[in-house]
């Protein structure tokens, strides 16, 4: 049996007509320790996935999993890592990691509650600002906070909801790497959601494509079978990297291309051109209107499936 399992789900929002169907027939089995990165397009529905196995939401059809107990809502079992670090700011580093701490931990004295925080703080190299508050903080340093609070909590699973989608490129490459070496310090199975192929291929041991919805599922699965420890020389030069970053690019270019079709649709174009002032139309509110004209066109549009 799977560590993590989800078995047919499908999820959509919305009653009758106006029901939205987000994903269908989710497919999805990661083993315990595995590293595992979902790509696909913004919007594609890559978040209500992970919602699902948060237990934030829960499938209209199918079963999700964790060790073989249902997923019936949150738990301490499954951190989560958001893309706007959820912090509160009137409290410090070390206060905010003492919020899941204490609630999960209890039990502990508050010595090792101090012990257990002031580890993870180390982890993710924030020693010198655990009395800062996020205000003080650089987005970077948010998201390491963000990261040591899940991991703190000790989860089964640390679910990482495109945690580095809000920062520049150059803080977004150092948390890359520093994220890898602290999963791997850390041991968790580890499920990322991006739409960053490289970013995937420098942290994943395997990664799924999140095919384009509406209804979008689960593609098949690309074997990421190297070293783990990876760095961005090695993923721009090595041969098999650049292979597999073609194939996965290119599946996901193929699934937009099959959701897509031409249809003929009558539409009425804005008018753009200066209004003519010197031709006086219906008075309204006691001042004349200046006239303006309206152009409809037949066009070939390109949607959504």
């Amino acid at each position: 049996m799977a560590f993590l399992e989800i078995k047919g789900a499908d999820k959509g929002f919305g009653v009758g007509k106006a029901r939205s169907e987000v994903l269908r027939d989710i497919q999805l089995e990661i083993a315990e320790g595995e590293f595992v990165a979902i790509v696909g397009y913004s919007g594609s529905g890559k978040t209500t996935l992970i919602n699902l196995i948060a237990g934030l939401s829960r499938p209209d059809t199918g079963t999700v999993t964790l060790n073989g107990a249902p997923i019936t809502g949150p738990g301490p079992d499954r951190g989560i890592v958001f893309q706007n670090y959820s912090l509160l700011p009137w409290l410090t580093v070390t206060e905010n990691i003492a919020l899941a701490v204490d609630q999960v931990f209890s039990t502990w004295t508050p010595a090792e509650r101090a012990a257990h925080i002031a580890k993870f703080i180390a982890m993710v190299n924030l020693t010198p600002a655990r009395d800062k508050k996020p205000g003080e903080l650089s987005g970077g340093m948010r998201q390491r906070v963000s990261v040591a609070r899940a991991l703190a909590m000790d989860p089964k699973i640390l679910l990482l909801d495109e945690p580095l989608g809000a920062l520049d490129a150059l803080t977004r490459a150092t948390l890359q790497q520093e994220i890898g070496q602290i999963s791997r310090q850390a041991g968790k199975t580890v499920l990322l959601i991006t739409n960053d192929v490289d970013e995937a291929l420098l942290l994943a041991d395997r990664i799924i494509p999140l095919t384009p919805g509406p209804g979008a599922t689960l593609g098949e699965s690309f074997v990421v079978d190297k070293p783990i420890e990876r760095n961005r020389h090695l993923i721009n030069h090595d041969p098999d990297f650049k292979r597999l970053r073609a194939r996965i690019i290119q599946f996901l270019l193929d699934c937009g291309e099959q959701r897509k079709l031409v249809v003929n649709k009558k539409l009425t174009l804005p008018d753009l051109e200066p209004e003519d002032l010197t031709r006086r139309g219906p008075v309204l509110f006691n001042k004349p209107r200046p006239r303006r004209k309206n152009t409809t066109r037949r066009e070939d549009v390109e949607i959504a499936a």
